[in-house]
């Protein structure tokens, strides 16, 4: 059996924790505390370590899902999780402020880790306005300016086969083969 590592990253709120308990069939290890900064305006707990599931995708594939810390004071997590990766999923959420800058900060701040590994951008929470402007656009232009081929996808980050789309893009990547 192959024994994939994924990181989902991005912003607080994003969906991250959720993408996980979506994807997962094991049990869900989350560190959720209550928040107690600026968060507590956006949801009521955080994470603050990691989350992390598992799924069997046939008989030769396991995918571990590592989910990180959206708050940049747990950055030192990003790089703890990272190592060993097999790809990276960004999970973007459309109605906050700046998805934009959500997107170019993740972009930078996972460099070293994207050079080595296939990346795919989930964009969630997308209203209609925005699948109807050139929204998803924007955000593959900034992916092509940091260098990057990535996808990026228009997902319910609560619908199975959104995450699977997400995932199954890291798994069939050029890059990851190109190893």
């Amino acid at each position: 059996m192959f024994d994939h590592k994924i990181i989902v990253t991005g912003p607080v709120g994003a969906g991250k924790s959720t993408a996980i308990r979506t994807y997962s069939t094991s049990q869900v290890v989350e560190t959720d505390i209550l928040a107690s900064d600026q968060t507590q305006t956006m949801k009521e707990a955080t994470t603050v370590a990691m989350d992390y599931g598992t799924i069997v995708l046939d008989a030769e594939t396991k995918v571990h899902l590592y989910g990180t810390p959206g708050q940049e004071r747990f950055d030192f997590m990003w790089e703890i999780l990272s190592k060993g990766s097999r790809g990276v999923i960004i999970v973007l959420n459309a109605s906050a402020r700046n998805p934009l800058q959500d997107l170019r900060f993740y972009l930078h701040a996972f460099a070293d880790v994207l050079d080595r590994v296939p990346l795919v951008i989930g964009v969630n929470k997308i209203s209609m306005e925005q699948r109807e402007s050139d929204f998803i656009e924007k955000l593959q232009q900034a992916a092509i300016d940091f260098g990057s081929d990535a996808d990026v996808l228009a997902v319910d980050i609560r619908k199975r086969k959104d995450m699977n789309k997400l995932v199954k893009r890291i798994l069939f990547s050029d890059k990851l083969f190109a190893k």
